[in-house]
C-alpha cells in the first residue's frame, strides 16, 4: 500500500498540500472562465481531489522503474506517456464538471507538469526509503556480528576448562580414585549449571559469583586445603548483571598461575561493589613472584577483554595489578539489570 495511505495524518497533510492549487484553479475559473465563485470552488475542489489521487500512481510505477542514470531515456518515455494519460483523465473530468473550453488547454498542461512533479517527488521518497532500509540492514548486520562474536568468545570457555579438568581427573585417577570420582561429580554439577545458561547473555552478579564458587569447588578437590576462597558482594549490587561466565577464565587463571605454584597454597578473593551506576568486580589471588614468569595476560584475560569490549564498547575496562605476592584483576562495567 502507498505509504501516504497507510496513516491518516500523512493523507491529511498530502490533501492539504493541494488546497493552494485548488484555490488557484478556482480563482482562474472565476476570473477567466466567468463561472460563479461557488461553482468555481466546487469544481476546483473536485478536480484537485481527483488529481491528487491520480498523482499517487507514480509510487507504484516507480517501484518497477527504479531511477538509473543509464535508463534516463526509458524513464522519460514511460513517465512522459503516463503524464499525458493522467492529464487526459484530468481533462475528461473537467469536461464532465462543465469547465469552459478556454481553460482546458491550461488544465491539460498543468496536469502534465503536476504529474511529472509527483514522479520526481516519489523518486525522492524512494531514495530516502532506500537509504533508511540500507541503514537498518547495516545496523542489523552489526548487531548480528556482535552477537556472533559474543557467542564465539563465550564458546571458548567451556572447552578450555573441560580440557584442564579432564587432565586433572586423569592424573587423580591413578593416585587417588576417590578424589577423581568426587571431581567428576563436582565437574558435572558445574557443567549442568553452565548448560542452563546456554541462552543467557547476562546474569545477576550474585549468580555469576555462585558459578565461580562452583568452579573453585571442582578445583578444590584437586588442591585440597591449598586452595582457599572467599567472596564478598557489596550492598546495592543485587540489581547488577554481568555477561555470563565472565569470571570463570579469571578464577581459572588465578588457580593455574597463582595457587598451583605455591607449595603452601593461597587464597582467591572475589569482591563486587556498585557505586554511582558502575559495577567493580575484583579477582585477587596469591602467587609466587619468584617463580618463572607466566603469561597472565593470555587467552583467558584476552577473552574477558574482548567480551566486555564487544558488549559495552568503551564503557567497560579491565585492569591488572601486582602488589608483592598479590595479583589482582579488576573489571569495571555499567551496572545493567
Amino acid at each position: 500500500m502507498h505509504p501516504i495511505l497507510v496513516r491518516r495524518t500523512r493523507l491529511t497533510f498530502y490533501l492539504l498540500a493541494w488546497v493552494p492549487l485548488a484555490a488557484g484553479c478556482a480563482a482562474l475559473l472565476t476570473v477567466t472562465g466567468h463561472l460563479p465563485w461557488i461553482q468555481s470552488a466546487l469544481t476546483a475542489a473536485g478536480l484537485a481531489l481527483f488529481y491528487a489521487l491520480v498523482c499517487l500512481s507514480p509510487w507504484y510505477s516507480g517501484r518497477y522503474l527504479p531511477f538509473q542514470p543509464a535508463a534516463i531515456a526509458k524513464l522519460l518515455l514511460n513517465h512522459g506517456a503516463a503524464a499525458l494519460v493522467a492529464a487526459a483523465l484530468l481533462l475528461a473530468a473537467a469536461q464532465l464538471m462543465g469547465v469552459p473550453d478556454s481553460e482546458r488547454a491550461f488544465l491539460f498542461a498543468s496536469g502534465v507538469l503536476l504529474y511529472l512533479l509527483a514522479v520526481a517527488l516519489h523518486y525522492v521518497l524512494f531514495s530516502f526509503e532506500s537509504s533508511r532500509d540500507a541503514e537498518t540492514r547495516m545496523h542489523e548486520a552489526r548487531t548480528l556480528a556482535r552477537e556472533a562474536e559474543l557467542k564465539a568468545l563465550k564458546a571458548q570457555i567451556n572447552p578450555h576448562f573441560l580440557f584442564n579438568s579432564l587432565n586433572s581427573i586423569s592424573a587423580l585417577a591413578t593416585v587417588d580414585p576417590a578424589r577423581a570420582r568426587e571431581m567428576c561429580v563436582r565437574l558435572s554439577e558445574f557443567l549442568r549449571a553452565t548448560l542452563n545458561l546456554a541462552e543467557e547473555e547476562i546474569i545477576p552478579i550474585e549468580e555469576e559469583m555462585a558459578l565461580a564458587t562452583t568452579y573453585l569447588d571442582v578445583e578444590r578437590v584437586r588442591f585440597g586445603s591449598r586452595l582457599r576462597a572467599r567472596q564478598v558482594v557489596g550492598a546495592g549490587c543485587e540489581d547488577c548483571a554481568v555477561p555470563s561466565l565472565i569470571l570463570q577464565p579469571l578464577v581459572e587463571n588465578a588457580v593455574k598461575h597463582g595457587i598451583a605454584g605455591l607449595v603452601e597454597g593461597g587464597e582467591i578473593r572475589l569482591e563486587a561493589d556498585c557505586r554511582e551506576g558502575l559495577l567493580r568486580v575484583r579477582v585477587e589471588n596469591d602467587f609466587d613472584p619468584e617463580a618463572r614468569a607466566a603469561n597472565r595476560n593470555g587467552v583467558g584475560l584476552a577473552n574477558v577483554r574482548n567480551r566486555l569490549k564487544t558488549r559495552y564498547h568503551n564503557r567497560a575496562q579491565v585492569t591488572t595489578e601486582v602488589r608483592g605476592r598479590l595479583f589482582r584483576v579488576t573489571l569495571e562495567l555499567p551496572c545493567d539489570s
